[in-house]
């Protein structure tokens, strides 16, 4: 890893942002001036490493490189006469054959050689402008598979970290905005904004570099035993709702273990559809009785979870006292900055600020925690505006990648304070460089209903998968999907095979999405309820194992979901993103395309059963039937838990 750093090129220049926001979507440019390569003088190795010694203008730089707790440090130190030079390109060689992995979530891409990736936290969606158009027409991605480049697409999550298939990974430790560059065979560049602080690890295995990297990073804690005892069933428009659809699911046999309600505040009304009234405090005349309903469905074994993001809505009484306080994020003339989300502005919390740090978390203590609620979606965290105000007189360019961290860890505080560890927990959808070692599980946020490959359903595996290769190895996405545009509208296929595949995740779990009453849900016919029966007992029946991969995602970094590659080094392993390996031992090819009763699955090197039709077959590409209830998933014959896992799909543990 050395010896790659000492052909390194860097190049320095003058830079200035221009960002526009609108929606979460951040439009950049810059402008560049003064830009020149750094002139290489001298290399002076030392014990640990080596010292490049390199000017501009006769000032001097230095490049040092050192080996440090096995793995290698690279630093660039700026003389403090060129403090006005701000944008700083490294460029690298590599191995011309390599594949990239990582850089937080991508939704329609896995391996990203040859591709451009910005590192800016922002809603996920495309943002070219007549991709815009297709997306709110609601017929983006429909006429064919084609995935446009990922330079064109904003993610909920972006890390500077990427890994490879030459088992070495990099992570940058910067703040801003910074870019990847894999377009290029032979070498990658990363750009920054900030003097480059940067770290390469390399491992014989991928656990091992897992491990690695994520002791680098942190780590996810450890979960609520209960989330795996079945689904999570989302249920709006308060309790008789609840009950009445908790006892349709239990009477058709299904394993219910919570309740998400996004209302339990109250909800609004508007052009995009049914939403969240953000006043984070029980609705009483929604909910009459909560509190009792809490408690009798937990001692039924049925948890309730609500939700909560760091906006406030303007019209109500927490942003009244919130303004009053001066807890809300400014804008340069002082006035309190509204966000417009969907079709209506918010106010954001100031997280830089002390007393509004402490309050919120009071809020989730007591009205959430001290509610009763087992669990909750904490959303948001990618609207920071670039030209607000903070509290703390931060940059907020500088911050606005770190927002998701800061927000995970408000959430994690609340709940360690109020001694619910192991007990209570949340999921977010943004993220950063913290987040690993603040929020508990990620969500792959706000999908599409529908079968695109860059919102759709096809879209959770590599979102789920780059999230896994950069040291985040806890995460499921809303069974059904969220989003209906237009005319986009979740079908009863859907649901179904997105169902065949979240039994297989940590966590199943349903969404009504945006427009309940245009989406078909789990309990629309006889036919869905048997398909919510069956696989939330799958789940259930799978919690031993899931419970062992969790403990190794907890102690070690290895991801519970994990790529093909992870265990089986060939070469069509390294570019799949169709398929994903749960734990070591199960291979799940989940039904991506409407109207298919039928698959062709590559399975690595090995020998396996499929898990419903007991059908054995050996490495290869195989052409797999497929009907509506037998999705395509196998288990390594010579897995330890072999017996077990045929067992549970016979019934004899369900």
């Amino acid at each position: 890893m050395l010896e790659r750093l000492k052909d390194i090129k860097i190049s320095i220049a003058i830079g200035e942002n221009q960002f526009s926001m609108k929606r979460g979507s951040f439009r950049y440019r810059q402008k560049i001036w003064l830009q020149a390569e750094l002139k290489r003088r001298n290399l002076v190795q030392t014990i640990d490493g080596f010292d490049l010694e390199l000017d501009k203008d006769s000032r001097p730089y230095t490049f040092s490189v050192r080996e440090q707790d096995g793995l290698v440090r690279a630093e660039l130190i700026q003389p403090e006469t060129h403090k006005k030079y701000n944008r700083f390109s490294i460029t690298f060689p590599v191995e011309k054959d390599l594949h990239f992995y990582g850089c937080g979530e991508l939704h329609s891409h896995f391996d990203l050689r040859g591709e451009k990736i910005r590192i800016f936290v922002a809603e996920h969606q495309n943002t070219n402008r007549i991709g815009r158009k297709l997306l709110r027409a609601g017929l983006l991605m429909k006429r064919d598979d084609k995935v446009r480049p990922l330079d064109e697409y904003e993610s909920y999550y972006v890390q500077p970290t990427f890994t490879t298939s030459g088992k070495w990974f990099f992570h940058a430790e910067t703040k801003g905005f910074s870019e990847f560059d894999f377009s290029v065979p032979g070498q990658v560049t990363f750009h920054t904004q900030e003097p480059p602080v940067f770290w390469l690890g390399k491992a014989e295995t991928y656990p091992e570099l897992s491990e690695k990297l994520t002791s680098l990073l942190g780590r996810q804690a450890e979960l609520p035993d209960w989330i795996y005892d079945g689904a999570i069933l989302a249920v709006q428009e308060g309790c008789e709702v609840i009950d009445r659809k908790i006892k349709a699911a239990e009477k058709a046999g299904a394993k219910v273990c919570g309740i998400w309600s996004q209302d339990w505040c109250g909800c609004r009304r508007t052009g995009f559809g049914y939403q969240v009234m953000w006043n984070w405090q029980w609705d009483r005349e929604l909910y009459v009785d909560l509190d009792e309903k809490i408690r009798a469905w937990k001692e039924k074994g049925i948890r309730f979870l609500g939700y909560i993001n760091p906006f406030l809505a303007i019209e109500q009484n927490l942003y009244k006292y919130a303004t009053e306080q001066g807890y809300c994020v400014k804008d340069k003339n002082g006035e309190d900055y509204l966000v417009t989300i969907t079709t209506f502005p918010a106010a954001m919390i100031d997280l830089t600020n002390p007393d509004a740090w402490d309050w919120y978390k009071a809020i989730i203590k007591d009205n959430m925690i001290g509610l009763g609620m087992g669990g909750w979606m904490a959303d948001f965290g990618e609207y920071l505006p670039t030209d607000c105000v903070l509290s703390s007189g931060e940059d907020p360019e500088k911050l606005h990648n770190q927002w998701p961290a800061m927000w995970a860890r408000l959430n994690r505080e609340a709940i360690e304070e109020s001694g619910k560890q192991g007990e209570v927990f949340f999921f977010t959808r943004a993220g950063y460089t913290e987040t690993p070692k603040y929020s508990p599980m990620m969500w792959t946020g706000d999908q599409h209903v529908d079968w695109s490959v860059d919102d759709g359903l096809p879209s959770v595996i590599p979102a789920t998968l780059s999230l896994a290769m950069s040291g985040f190895g806890i995460t499921h996405s809303d069974v059904g999907g969220y989003t209906t545009v237009s005319r986009m509208t979740r079908s009863k296929e859907l649901l179904l095979r997105w169902e065949e595949m979240n039994a297989f995740s940590p966590l199943f779990r349903f969404h009504e999405g945006n427009q309940p009453s245009r989406n078909v849900q789990f309990d629309a016919d006889e036919e869905l309820l048997q398909q919510l029966a069956k696989f939330s007992s799958i789940h259930a029946a799978l919690k031993p194992y899931l419970k062992t991969l969790e403990k190794e995602n907890t102690e070690k970094g290895t991801p519970v979901m994990r790529p093909l590659f992870y265990h089986y080094e060939e070469a069509a392993a390294y570019t799949d993103k169709t398929e994903y390996l749960l734990g070591r031992d199960i291979l799940v090819a989940p039904v991506l395309k409407n109207e298919a009763v039928s698959r062709e699955v590559w399975l690595p090197d090995d020998h396996w059963v499929h898990l419903f039709t007991k059908e054995e077959y050996e490495g290869g590409t195989h052409t797999v039937s497929a009907p509506v209830g037998t999705p395509p998933v196998f288990i390594r014959k010579e897995s330890p838990a072999f017996e077990s896992m045929m067992n549970i799909i016979n019934g004899e543990t369900v």
